[in-house]
């Protein structure tokens, strides 16, 4: 209820270009509960409510907005006014704002901005998307190994305005080589003429910055860190990484992995995003498949077409023609599924080595599944239905080769879609029902045709 009464004000708030009414409003809400609201206007009306407020607090604003969104507010903003807004966000937020940019925003937003923000902005913009030096910060607290904790915490209380955080802060030598880490807690319980040197811990769980940022952000979980060190390849400190960007590496993994177990995308195009992709890569992507898998089902139709005369001679068998089929579907989709998930927790990486691996743990479940499926379907056809023995004898052995054919091929499909660089979960779920239909109507009708055809010859 609260929010929608803030909303209602602000709205009001905005018709009458009430600014300082704005300024209030925006000073008690969190920022990203303004982002929030920001995302929902137009572009130009964002940028007022950007202009309006102080540095820092359209600085926080500006970093929690969307990608999507961030875009056409910053390009209604004049170079002067995203000059001071980016001069007051965090280290790594505007660095990742600069990479969004343009070539023409940037060559026109860094003149405005001071040498030391331009270099910095510089230095974090150069490091590999994906790599931890993509999502460290340069905004850290140091000390020096020498200093007494009374000056160190001197040191820290001056800092800590401009600090993303000040919980522990990183000791380095004249090279700023990293060479241990302390924590405001341990300061605090130290005596004043201690030493930094005598109370940091020496050994400090660090990353490179070309370690893979998922990487950063299990050490971070690993360890219960705060935030993680970064050193270059001197061993010289050159950023951190906090547990919120960690958290959102983190999110942004799980999300890329959620869409592989069950994303959409053509042979070598992007996951579709579900909101944000367009109508054409939508219906073109999803179409691809769908048209294929058309074909498949026009080809088992023209095959079970092709088999009325046994159909007519031994009516009982269409009777098993559907759970037969059915059953090679629902057992491929088990074994793709979970493919699928050990690929989305990384259990599975390699093709090849892994497939075989896999390969040799299913194939006894797949063959136990098939004969217990198999048993308890002649079972339950011999107890409901009157059948004859050779009839039991092709739906039992149709059922046990169908369930084992469609476990195994349901393990090969995520593989499969590896190698072509396809979405494993567009490539397996479908193409495994269509693909089993039709095996399953083979191997069906291959068995009634080599234990029943005299029936067929004699009529």
């Amino acid at each position: 209820m609260t929010r929608v009464i803030e909303r209602t004000a602000f709205a009001d708030f905005l018709a009458r270009n009430d600014d300082g009414s704005i300024r209030v409003a925006l000073a008690t809400i969190h920022a990203a509960d303004a982002a929030a609201i920001l995302s929902e206007m137009p572009a130009e009306r964002a940028a007022h409510v950007l202009r309006v407020l102080p540095d820092r607090k359209a600085a926080e604003i500006l970093g929690f907005l969307e990608p999507e969104a961030q875009a056409p507010i910053v390009s209604a903003l004049s170079r002067g006014e995203l000059a001071r807004i980016v001069a007051a966000m965090a280290h790594d937020e505007r660095a990742d704002l600069f990479n969004r940019l343009s070539e023409a925003e940037r060559d026109a937003l860094l003149p405005a901005l001071a040498a030391a923000e331009r270099e910095d902005i510089r230095k974090l913009a150069s490091y590999r998307e994906g790599t931890a030096g993509s999502v460290m910060t340069s905004d850290y607290a140091t000390l020096a190994p020498e200093l007494t904790v009374a000056e160190a915490i001197a040191k820290l209380r001056r800092e800590a305005p401009d600090k993303e955080t000040i919980y522990d802060a990183y000791v380095v030598d004249e090279g700023r080589r990293l060479v241990g880490v302390v924590s405001l807690r341990d300061l605090l319980l130290a005596r004043d003429d201690q030493r930094v040197a005598e109370i940091m811990r020496r050994e400090v769980i660090f990353a490179r910055v070309d370690d893979p940022r998922e990487l950063v952000a299990q050490k971070i979980a690993d360890y219960d860190l705060l935030a993680l060190p970064i050193v270059n390849g001197g061993e010289m400190l050159v950023g951190i990484v906090t547990v919120d960007d960690a958290m959102d590496v983190a999110e942004r993994a799980q999300a890329r992995r959620l869409l592989r177990f069950g994303g959409a995308a053509a042979l070598g195009g992007p996951d579709l995003d579900i909101l944000r992709s367009r109508f054409e890569e939508m219906f073109g992507q999803r179409f691809f498949w769908l048209a294929l898998l058309t074909f498949f089902g026009l080809l088992t139709s023209h095959v079970v077409a092709a088999q009325s005369a046994m159909l007519e001679e031994v009516l009982i068998l269409a009777a098993f023609l559907a759970p037969i089929i059915d059953m090679g579907g629902n057992t491929g989709s088990q074994s793709a599924t979970l493919v699928i998930r050990a690929m989305a927790l990384g259990q599975v990486q390699s093709v090849w080595r892994d497939f075989f691996r896999v390969l040799r743990r299913d194939l006894l479940v797949a063959l136990a599944l098939g004969l217990s499926v198999a048993v308890l379907e002649v079972v339950l056809a011999f107890l409901t239905k009157d059948v004859s023995p050779r009839v039991l004898l092709v739906v039992g052995l149709a059922m046990l080769v169908v369930t084992v054919a469609g476990s195994l091929i349901g393990l090969a499909l995520p593989f499969a879609a590896r190698i072509v660089k396809a979405d494993p979960a567009t490539l397996s779920a479908p193409v495994i029902t269509s693909i089993m239909d039709f095996l399953g109507v083979l191997i069906y009708f291959g068995f009634a045709w080599l234990f029943l055809g005299d029936l067929l010859s004699r009529a």
